[in-house]
């Protein structure tokens, strides 16, 4: 009888925008050939360097809702008006039934929803900026947003710190190489335990 493949685990990161959540993701998942990344779909605008279904899976504000009411999403959430993000059924059983662990790069109410949902199944990481200044800097530097768009990110950031304590680990991204290796320590210990 052939051995039944292993269910694959979870690794959810969260962060407030700008926090250096993806670059830390991109780390680990350069590292380790056992992970895997769940696409979130979303409805705002594709921007010039991404790719549909590798960074995002990009849905029509129609098509966002009509899955929504067809249950299709594990979580789900209208981050601001218009602008829904949310990660589908079908993305994360496919891969965690081929025994991948899934890498979730999400809101922080995208974390949380998920921790909720998968307990001890999942990792939860807080990413967090050293300070709101620096966060302003890292915003300001990607030229993808307008100041004013900033501005909002950066109050938004204040409200999501406050959700910290419901992750089970906190990386501060203050410098670059401590943080990778804080976060692949992290992982890796996790993705060990029986």
């Amino acid at each position: 009888m052939p051995e039944r493949q292993e269910k694959g685990k979870l690794i959810i990161f969260s962060a407030p925008s700008g926090a250096g959540k993806t670059t830390l993701v991109r780390y680990v998942m350069s590292r380790i050939d056992t992970l895997t990344f769940s696409v979130s779909a979303c409805s705002r605008k594709k921007r010039d360097y991404e790719t549909d279904g590798k960074d995002y899976h990009f849905l029509s504000i129609a098509a966002f809702k009509e899955k929504i009411e067809n249950n299709e999403f594990i979580e789900w959430e209208e981050v601001y008006p218009d602008h829904f993000y949310g990660t589908l059924f079908s993305e994360v059983d496919q891969k965690r039934n081929a025994g991948k662990h899934v890498v979730f790069d999400v809101d922080v109410i995208g974390g949380m929803n998920l921790k909720k949902i998968f307990g001890d199944e999942a990792l939860a990481i807080f990413i967090k900026p050293p300070s709101f200044e620096i966060l302003r800097e890292r915003l300001l530097k990607r030229g993808t947003d307008k100041k004013e768009d900033i501005e909002t990110r950066v109050k938004k950031a204040a409200y999501e710190l406050g959700f910290e304590k419901n992750f089970d680990v906190s990386i501060v991204n203050d410098d670059l190489e401590k943080a990778q290796k804080e976060t692949m320590h992290v992982v890796q210990e996790f993705l060990a335990k029986k």
